[in-house]
Order: structure tokens, then C-alpha cells, then sequence
């Protein structure tokens, strides 16, 4: 397909997908990311995580929320094998734990909380394939971290980014700690800038 196929010229700032979230108000508003939002933040994992045809990323969020669309096209942009979740697969800590190992994934994003659930349900040294592990949508504690651990020793990214960012801003690598604290959520991505604001929107100072 071309240009002279559709009914304008396609361009980077048109819109690539929509999707829905509550954020701050709890009423569902309808989120508009451009293609050239979405091939930055693709592009940015690419380099920095770096996936190959040896790898196995396991597509498991609803396509409701913009995790999916990671999971989605990065192994196929970078020659991945894609391993497709069931229905309602991401809604069972069983059959997580169980797919990550049957099918060897060794890349997977998960909510800090689901995660703990999966953990609940491993025993240690399971997990011999994955090597990327990515948490996002809450906190991430240390102790969750600590539990890890015990079971696998695949390199944890911290990510954190809204809906309207086009799905992470900003990113940190985690690196073994005994203490409990909150994992940070590191520093920007790449063509993104972050603000640390007081409760009055105005620029706190460097450290605060």
C-alpha cells in the first residue's frame, strides 16, 4: 500500500491506537498516541534491551492497556519468537508461572502485585530462561525483589510511564539490595524529559 491508496498521506504525528484510561479524575477518557510516539518508545527498548531470534517475549496484557502493545510488536521488530497467552491467561498465577517455563520466555513484564502472586506459586531456580524481567503499574518494593531472587536471576527494569507518555517515560535497573525500600523508577527514556514538581506544579531543586 501507498500513499496514492489511502485518503491522505500518513504521516508521524497521526494517530497510531487509542485507548482508555481513567487517570486522575476515575472517569475513562480516550488517550490519542501518534505513530511517532510509538516507534520512539519501540525503537528506545530495542537499544536498550536489546531482543534476538533467541528470545521468547510472552504477550500476555489485554489489549486494553498499553503494556500490550509492547509486547506485541517489539519481538516482532526485533525477530523474536511471540508466545501468545490465552484468554484471561494474565488472570491466573498458575498458568503464568507454568507458560514462562514450558514455553522458555525470556522476556515478560509484570504488575508488581500479579507478580507476587506468581511467586507465591514457584518453586526456586524455575525460571532458568527468562533473563528480562520488566514490572510496571505500581510500586515495586525491595522484599518483592528479595523474593525474585530466590527463584530466578534475571535482570529486573523498573519502568514507570501514563498512558499519555506512550507507554514508559522513564526506566531503572534494578540492582541487588537486601533492604526493603522502593525500587526507584530511574531516569527518562530517550527524547523525554521528567519534572519532579512540588504539590503546587512548580520545580522542586536538584536531590529534593
Amino acid at each position: 500500500m501507498t500513499d496514492s491508496d489511502r485518503r491522505a498521506v500518513l504521516r508521524p504525528e497521526n494517530t497510531a491506537y487509542v485507548i482508555y484510561t481513567s487517570g486522575s479524575t476515575g472517569r475513562p477518557k480516550g488517550v490519542a498516541v501518534e505513530h511517532r510516539s510509538v516507534v520512539n518508545q519501540l525503537l528506545w527498548m530495542q537499544e536498550r534491551f536489546v531482543l534476538g531470534a533467541d528470545d521468547v517475549v510472552l504477550l500476555k496484557t489485554p489489549f486494553t492497556f498499553d503494556a500490550s502493545v509492547w509486547e506485541l510488536l517489539l519481538p516482532l521488530q526485533a525477530g523474536a519468537r511471540l508466545v501468545v497467552a490465552e484468554p484471561d491467561g494474565h488472570r491466573d498465577p498458575e498458568y503464568l508461572a507454568r507458560v514462562i517455563d514450558e514455553q522458555q520466555v525470556t522476556a515478560v513484564q509484570f504488575v508488581p502485585s500479579v507478580l507476587e502472586a506468581v511467586l507465591d506459586r514457584l518453586k526456586p531456580g524455575r525460571w532458568t530462561s527468562l533473563r528480562a524481567l520488566f514490572t510496571g503499574g505500581e510500586a515495586l518494593s525491595g522484599l518483592t525483589m528479595s523474593r525474585l531472587r530466590q527463584t530466578c536471576s534475571a535482570q529486573v527494569h523498573n519502568l514507570y510511564g501514563p498512558t499519555e507518555a506512550t507507554i514508559q517515560a522513564t526506566s531503572f535497573t534494578y540492582l541487588d539490595s537486601s533492604d526493603g525500600r522502593m525500587v526507584p523508577i530511574g531516569s527518562p527514556v530517550r527524547n523525554t524529559r521528567v519534572f519532579v514538581l512540588d504539590g503546587r506544579l512548580r520545580p522542586v531543586p536538584v536531590g529534593v
